[in-house]
Formats: C-alpha cells, structure tokens, sequence
C-alpha cells in the first residue's frame, strides 16, 4: 500500500504516541509479579496515562469528535471507540498480548481502526473500502483471512467477558468448538483475535457481551481481510448488521468459507 490517507496516517501516530509509555509501563509490570507493593495503583495509574495521552492526541485531530462509552448509547455524527489497553489483565500479568485501539466513526459506520500491541511492535490498521494491513519497516502487508474450509482443520478463538450471566453461554460456545473445531485458543485480548483472523492467523472468533471499546476496531480488520462478522443470535446471515455486533457483543468473526458451517455450529 504505497498511500495512507491523511486519517489514517494521523490514527496510527496518534495511537504510536500514546502506546509509548504504556510499553514503558508493562517493562515495569513484568518486573512486578513478585511484588505486592503498590502494584496495583502502578498499573492503574499507567492505564490512566495511556489513556489521558490517547484521548489528547484524538482531540488534536478531530477536535469536534466525541468519545463513545461502553455501556451507554454511541453518539451520532463524528466520534471514536477507544480501549487504551483491550486484554488488560494481560497487561496486569506482564503477559504481552494485549493492545492499544481506535475506532474511528461517523454515525453507526466504522470508517478507520488500529490495532497496536506496543509489546510486539505489531501495528495492524484499516480503512473502510481500502482493506487491511499489518505495517511492515519498507512496505505494508495486506491482510487476507485464511482459506480453510473444515472445522476441524481450523483454530479459534474464544473470550469470556466480565459479566457474571456469560460463564453458562460461554460454557455452552466452548463445548461446542471443541467438540468441531482443530482447536481452540483463549488469547486474552479481543482486539488481538480479531486482528489475528483478518490475518489469517486465526480462523474465527467467538465471543460474548464483549465490549464495543474491544472489538469495533478488529472488526473492521476482519471485513477488509475478506472476512465476515455476525451477531451470533442474528437469525438471517444474508446480510451483516455490523452496528448491532458492537452493540450486543455476541461476536462471530470468521473466515468466508467457513462462515455458514460456524453460523450453523453454535446456532444448532
């Protein structure tokens, strides 16, 4: 990809400026685990940070944008779906997968998205209509979904959320990809399975009540891989219906040939 449009360009330094002293930070937290002293307000105050710094240089590029929030309704017009650290316990446990993302929108359309894990230096970006990449040091690869096309020859992903009535639903998900699939991962972070399907890396991505702050970024990446993402419950998959994925968070991102045999999978 040889051109970066000015949105996208300013989201990725934007979003390389504010993960700098988060990949300072985790440095520290790893050093940590053994210790009990005042580790939970050094992780505390570095998400604050991270934060703070995110939200600053956004409103430097956009100063009329507002910031959504999970748990209550997205704002119309101009505005952006933040997480400065999606996969935060990760984060807290020094275990390097998690990340830094945006979600650039105009009313209910995501337009750009990033995906940055600082501890890996893995940038992963997209812009709606002109696909996705991971950047590379000369050139951007573009990201493609992988091919595979049976069940058990394929790997996914899957994420329990925080909320106390998703362990039964999440039991019930997990009894059924293991009983079908080539195998299935709980990496942590949704931000980072999303990115990792768009590349092909994984071959779906399962989840529920996920917070919007974590998966609208990555599922712009799966749809400009050549990807698809549906709301699990949806009863027609003719058509997606991206805005209510990232208001219910019953997530399933996956590859185009294997999306119906998914869909029918954790439907039946």
């Amino acid at each position: 990809m040889s051109y970066l449009s000015p949105n996208l360009t300013n989201l990725i330094a934007a979003v390389k400026k504010a993960s700098s002293s988060l990949d300072r930070d985790f440095g520290e937290i790893e050093k940590l685990q053994s210790s009990v002293k005042d580790y939970k307000q050094f992780v505390f105050n570095g998400y604050n940070k991270a934060d703070r710094m995110l939200r600053t240089e956004l409103s430097r590029m956009r100063p009329s944008f507002a910031f959504a929030a999970d748990g209550r309704p997205r704002p119309q017009g101009g505005h952006f779906i933040i997480s400065p650290v999606s996969g935060l316990q990760n984060f807290i446990h020094g275990i390097s997968g998690f990340s830094m993302t945006v979600a650039m929108c105009e009313n209910d359309t995501v337009l750009a998205a990033v995906v940055y894990n600082p501890a890996r230096d893995e940038m992963f970006f997209a812009e709606k209509g002109m696909g996705a990449y991971k950047e590379g040091f000369r050139s951007h690869e573009r990201l493609r979904v992988s091919a595979r096309k049976e069940p058990e020859e394929a790997l996914a992903a899957i994420e329990l959320s925080g909320r106390e009535d998703n362990f039964s639903e999440y039991a019930v998900l997990q009894n059924k990809l293991a009983a079908a699939m080539g195998g299935v991962r709980t990496l942590g972070d949704p931000a980072l399975d999303l990115a990792y399907v768009a590349a092909g890396k994984l071959d779906a991505f399962v989840a529920c009540a996920q917070k919007p702050s974590d998966i609208a970024a990555g599922m712009l990446l799966v749809k400009e891989a050549g990807g698809y993402v549906f709301d699990i419950n949806q009863k027609d998959i003719r058509t997606e219906n991206l805005s209510a994925v990232i208001s219910s968070g019953d997530i399933l991102a996956v590859n185009a040939n294997l999306s119906n045999r998914m869909y029918d999978l954790l439907n039946k």
